[in-house]
């Protein structure tokens, strides 16, 4: 196998900080990396070190002779006043800068190295390289080529930025974060397109669908050293569990005979002979194990909802329109409580305009939107991160509150708050300039929470978080007692969190499915196979499985729902019978003094489980199975 790539013992730190220290690892062709660590741990500084934009403490990079590296970066920046086809030829790649020397060669009398030149444009396959950009960016369905670039939204400039790295066809294709801001269609474009080329690659992504199909080899970062699993993002899930627990168990072993030993060291012996000395290095390698400090800790989303009433909001008759583009058009929906709803569609089509609407922030054309009292949004915006640089994390969180209240009384300081969400006390007092934009993004994310809100609103929540963090948000939003919405590209986070979809389709057609995102593309895929078969006999489409959101329709039950309604139930015939046995023991007179009290301590916990989920199965049966 050609090798592409090799990094020896490169070091990188920043100040006091240090990202990793003499890590090593190659790249051969045909490889498909991607790259994972905790937000702060320094995967974008590593690609921007690999692709020259950035410096190093340490090590050796070496790349094959005639290599051709194509990079996106996370936030790629071009001249507002470039076209869009005229930014695909500013970033001075090697056939950008060979034909820029055919023109120059061109102008100039005699035309010196003009057959030179030629042979290489052939090589280089420069003649067809706007051709080829024209192609690629229709593909990417950027169709204005003549358009500025500080027109584009940040879902087109990703897609600009993107079509220039692709275009080149280079050898190994270095890409960091490359779904943020690419809605659903783009990013299964994208996955696709790398999964029929033979490019080697080397990716940061927060997208474990689109990692789990394109990437073959996982390289993490932890405590500033670098591990490697020769599979993909299951299989590291699987083998980083067991690294974990065998790391612990070797800390713990080392933990138990460093005490035997140290006790040794204190004796002072006198007389230390070789055997000693041998016994006395041994102790201080072993001192190194011991002390390790062994981070496998998470955010830790630990915040409770406020109480949330029966009535959410209700929309009425809502418009919106901005010139010829439809936003809402006769939109009513009434939201139930506990419901969680995912909203999808194509980068344009309204899904922030939309949310922006339902929480005040943008007015209705007409209609209205009557929201309950006990509501308490929480906003969550990709807009969002607006903290001035200068200020420290801990004021960010302190200018908010400086006690942060909690429904069931509990209370806790700014500081304790922050450290639930992995801020040391250390990075607490330091500058918000210096955290990543990972770091920033759960800074944010720590504003929205410690407000106690009951409805959650999410606009791209996934992008800049890294992994292990969306798993605990995740989690924390199953169990989340409230509301939630989510725009999000990221198909597993949806999969994970909401029971239905809102889809946009554009000019105001807005669709309910009852389901999550795999099961609503598995119906689209099928819808599109059946569509092809009766076009043929002129047959009705399957859209209309999909019904456009009316005023009081009711939404379908999710497949989830169903089964928990279902659950309900069981569990309140049981609970029923269960209370009714035992007040009938409590009246029966022939009861212990021990059994008198274990049933009177037992019946008002199966009362109230009884309102309980009485109370759930009544909000499950308002809705249209």
């Amino acid at each position: 196998m050609v090798s592409y790539l090799q990094i020896e013992n490169l070091t990188k730190s920043f100040g006091d900080l240090v990202l990793f220290e003499n890590i090593s690892f190659g790249l051969s062709e045909g490889q498909r990396i991607g790259l994972i660590a905790k937000n702060g741990s320094g995967k974008t500084t590593l690609l921007n070190i690999i692709a020259g934009k950035e410096g190093y403490d340490g090590g050796t990079i070496s790349f094959r002779r005639d290599l051709k590296v194509g990079y996106l970066e996370q936030n790629p920046q071009y001249s507002g006043e470039l076209t869009v086809l005229e930014a695909c030829f500013s970033h001075g790649n090697s056939t950008v800068e060979l034909i820029k020397e055919y023109e120059h060669c061109m102008e100039t009398e005699g035309h010196p190295g003009l057959d030179d030149i030629l042979l290489r444009m052939e090589h280089e396959k420069a003649w067809e390289y706007e051709q080829k950009a024209k192609q690629i960016l229709s593909q990417l369905k950027i169709h204005q080529f003549d358009q500025l670039i500080k027109h584009l939204s940040g879902g087109q400039l990703k897609r600009v930025a993107l079509a220039n790295t692709l275009i080149t066809e280079p050898d190994l294709l270095i890409l960091d974060e490359p779904t943020n801001h690419l809605d659903l269609d783009m990013t299964e474009w994208l996955e696709e397109y790398l999964r029929r080329t033979n490019l080697s690659l080397l990716m940061v992504t927060h997208d474990r669908y689109f990692l789990d199909r394109v990437c073959s080899e996982i390289l993490e970062i932890d405590n500033c050293q670098i591990y490697q699993y020769k599979g993909n993002y299951s299989y590291y899930l699987e083998k980083r569990q067991e690294r974990m627990d065998a790391t612990n168990a070797e800390i713990a072993r080392a933990n138990n005979l460093y005490r035997t030993e140290l006790d040794w060291m204190r004796r002072m012996p006198q007389a230390r002979g070789h055997k000693a000395r041998y016994r006395e290095n041994a102790f201080y390698d072993l001192e190194k194990v011991a002390k390790q400090h062994f981070d496998d800790s998470n955010v830790k989303l630990d915040v409770k909802a406020s109480y949330i009433g029966n009535k959410i909001f209700e929309a009425d008759h809502l418009y919106k329109s901005f010139g010829d583009l439809k936003i809402l058009e006769d939109f009513s929906y009434v939201f139930s409580r506990y419901e969680k709803m995912g909203i999808v569609g194509n980068n344009g089509t309204g899904k922030s305009t939309f949310i922006k609407i339902l929480i005040g922030d943008e007015k209705p054309d007409s209609g209205t939107i009557d929201i309950g009292e006990t509501v308490r949004f929480g906003y969550y915006s990709q807009d969002g991160l607006q903290f001035d640089d200068q200020m420290k994390v801990i004021d960010v969180v302190q200018n908010i509150a400086e006690m942060i209240e909690f429904g069931d009384g509990k209370q806790l300081t700014a500081s304790q708050f922050l450290q639930h969400f992995l801020f040391t006390p250390e990075t607490q007092h330091s500058y918000v300039y210096k955290l990543s934009g990972g770091e920033k993004r759960r800074l944010y994310l720590c504003t929205v929470l410690m407000r106690n809100p009951n409805f959650l609103v999410l606009d791209e929540p996934t992008n800049d978080l890294d992994i292990i963090t969306l798993n605990v948000l995740e989690e924390y939003l199953q169990g989340f007692k409230g509301c939630v919405m989510v725009v999000s590209h990221d198909r597993y986070f949806m999969d994970k969190v909401v029971d239905h979809l809102l889809v946009f389709n554009g000019q105001a057609d807005i669709r309910n499915f009852p389901g999550n995102y795999t099961q609503y593309r598995g119906w689209k895929d099928e819808n599109a196979r059946l569509e092809k078969e009766k076009e043929k006999d002129g047959g009705k489409s399957q859209e209309e499985k999909t019904e456009r959101v009316r005023l009081n329709d009711k939404r379908r039950m999710s497949y989830k729902e169903k089964k928990e309604f279902e659950q309900l139930e069981q569990d309140i015939a049981a609970l029923e019978e269960e209370k009714k046995g035992i007040e009938e023991a409590l009246c029966g007179g022939q009861l212990s003094v021990e059994e008198l009290t274990e049933k009177s301590k037992r019946l008002p916990v199966v009362t109230d489980l009884i309102d309980e989920k009485t109370m759930r199965w009544l909000e499950l049966s308002e809705i249209e199975g």
